[in-house]
């Protein structure tokens, strides 16, 4: 079966040769690598070697989505990292939203990562209440729901994300969230925990949550100029500067 047409231009994913310490670039639920865009450039001027993975089902229809979910995406984040691994000596990964679920997530499966920078990330389990709404939707025939992207203060700024959500794909996003909460303890590297007080993507205590319960040393900023998709947004300058200070530090030898 051949694979979806990429129809967002810039969406297709990117690997960047650099020196020994790796940089994976990971983006969100119903985006694509151009909302990370900034943070990969900001990498590679470094001198990292990067890696930005494309999720199966985005950058191509919200049609395509619907026939992926959290098996799909965990599985090509743990492919571009142990590309990414194989190529260098030591990795930290950076996500966005959903992209920072999945940085929890690979994190928990390898305590070898030497940091990981968390983004406005989704790792606080959802209101059941919200579940079961989603449910009654998916039930009526309702899979499709308003998109999420484009929470953006800057009104020049920009995410080409789906305007539609695909909500059995995001259910198994929820349980995805569920059940990394009794991994966070174990997470041991550095974090740089990153959230917008004015996210309405993500709830903001979110970054609290998370900070509370990983197992390593963390370092918090706020991303007050900003709304959910920070990377593209008036903190976005900060963001780069932050995570590659962050990332050099911790892949020091």
């Amino acid at each position: 079966m051949s694979e979806p047409e990429i129809t967002v231009p810039g969406a297709e994913p990117q690997f960047h040769d650099g020196g020994p310490a790796g940089a994976l670039v990971l983006h969100g639920f119903t985006g694509n690598p151009v909302t990370m865009q900034p943070v990969t450039d900001a990498f590679v001027a470094a001198g990292f070697t990067v890696s930005m993975p494309r999720l199966p089902g985005h950058g191509t229809t919200v049609e395509d989505m619907l026939t992926t979910g959290w098996a799909d995406w965990s599985a090509e984040a743990e492919r571009a990292y142990q590309e990414l691994a194989a190529k260098t000596e030591r990795v930290v990964v950076v996500g966005l939203s959903m992209g920072g679920t999945l940085t929890a997530w690979l994190a928990a499966h390898h305590p070898e990562i030497a940091g990981i920078v968390l983004i406005n990330a989704a790792v606080k389990p959802y209101d059941p209440d919200a579940r079961e709404f989603i449910q009654a939707m998916i039930d009526a025939g309702d899979v499709i729901a308003p998109g999420i992207g484009a929470d953006l203060a800057d009104p020049d700024a920009h995410e080409p994300a789906y305007e539609g959500s695909p909500l059995p794909s995001l259910l198994t996003m929820f349980d995805a969230v569920e059940d990394l909460q009794a991994r966070f303890g174990g997470i041991t590297c550095p974090a740089l925990v990153m959230q917008a007080p004015q996210d309405h993507v993500v709830d903001p205590t979110s970054a609290d949550h998370v900070a509370g319960l990983l197992g390593g040393p963390v370092e918090r900023v706020s991303l007050d100029r900003s709304y959910h998709v920070a990377t593209l947004d008036y903190d976005k300058a900060l963001i780069q500067e932050r995570a590659v200070e962050f990332a050099k530090k911790v892949t020091a030898s």
